[in-house]
């Protein structure tokens, strides 16, 4: 069975735990009508029997109850006649790989009803009806007093969550400027996890707006609207926080980014440095090639074995060829230099 816990409320305390659905719905019509009587059912992963069952008791709204059903849906409150569906996201930082994992509740709110739908182990919601049965004073309230403690919790879980993705953003920031390459992965990754949670986090406005109406209309206890209003301060620096960490992490991948590129004209500059080196180091060696060219040439040309060779029976030909080899380096030479090669 999918109903993890059923049972009813009278002036703030768990008065029957009926054995089924069936019972529930006896046991609640026979409460005295405007008494401070409603049941909680709590559901986990219900099937289309038991969904139908509370929707045609309650009346609840097929769309609403579409919703609960399929899941996948964003944090909401829509009113329906009497009854409320609010949508809820919890969640929970996994630090060791850096992941934000939501899960999602449903809660259909009634004059003398409360139904809790989940389709995952967490968040445990018996801590919070535990909880709650301690406080009868607050229970009185009825169905309001248990979306307050649901929506309390959530918001207090969100905490944790906060920390981890802090230390996460002070980690990477001591990553980027040590010049660590995998940090522009872990900055792009981190972010969507914080723009993931800040989309759970963000609609909690228009919820506590709703209320605040409520409220307005007379239709809820000061004290309980005192205590919605202290559970809507905690969510607005919740989003706070997360919205100056999304902002910190575009910071910081721009900083990255600068950096990357600053290293990376560095290393151009450095292989620039070394090519232009390379290129006066080649420049030189080719100077001093041509100039040993000049005699090996002349020096080849008399050692060539022809005797019609001129100036080879000159008394001054062995004096000229070295003269000539002389004249041709030094005038290579002060080419060169004039040029800045040597």
């Amino acid at each position: 069975m999918s109903v993890v816990d059923n049972a009813v409320y009278i002036d703030g305390r768990r008065s029957v735990e009926p054995e089924s659905l069936n019972h529930t719905y006896e046991v609640l019509r026979e409460c005295p009508a405007g008494g401070r009587s409603f049941c909680w059912i709590g559901l986990l992963r219900p099937d289309a029997d038991e969904i139908a069952s509370v929707a045609r008791e309650f009346g609840l709204h097929s769309l609403a109850v579409e919703d609960a059903v399929h899941a996948h849906q964003r944090p909401k409150l829509e009113r329906y006649g009497e009854t409320f569906f609010v949508v809820l996201r919890p969640a929970r930082y996994v630090d060791p790989v850096e992941v934000v994992e939501l899960s999602e509740v449903h809660l259909f709110i009634g004059p003398d009803f409360v139904i809790t739908v989940r389709h995952a182990d967490e968040p445990n919601l018996a801590e919070i009806r535990k909880r709650l049965e301690q406080e009868p004073e607050l229970l009185k309230h009825g169905p309001l007093a248990v979306l307050y403690s649901v929506l309390d919790r959530v918001v207090d879980d969100y905490e944790p969550v906060l920390l981890g993705l802090g230390g996460d953003i002070d980690e990477i920031e001591t990553q980027v400027f040590d010049g660590d390459p995998s940090a522009s992965k872990r900055i792009y990754t981190l972010s969507r996890e914080v723009i993931e949670f800040q989309r759970a986090v963000e609609p909690l406005r228009e919820i506590f707006e709703q209320l605040r109406e409520r409220a307005d209309d007379e239709l809820m206890d000061v004290e309980l609207a005192r205590s919605f209003r202290d559970v809507e301060d905690h969510a607005t620096r919740v989003l706070e926080r997360t919205e100056s960490f999304r902002q910190l992490l575009m910071n910081v991948l721009t900083a990255n980014a600068a950096l990357v590129g600053q290293r990376q004209n560095d290393h151009i500059t450095q292989l620039s440095e070394m090519s232009y080196n390379q290129n006066e180091q080649v420049k030189r060696i080719s100077a001093w090639a041509a100039i040993l060219f000049a005699p090996s040439l002349v020096g080849t040309v008399y050692g060539m074995n022809f005797d019609s060779i001129p100036e080879l029976g000159w008394q001054f030909g062995y004096p000229f060829a070295l003269a000539l080899m002389v004249i041709f380096s030094a005038v290579l030479y002060m080419v060169f230099k004039r040029r800045g090669w040597l």
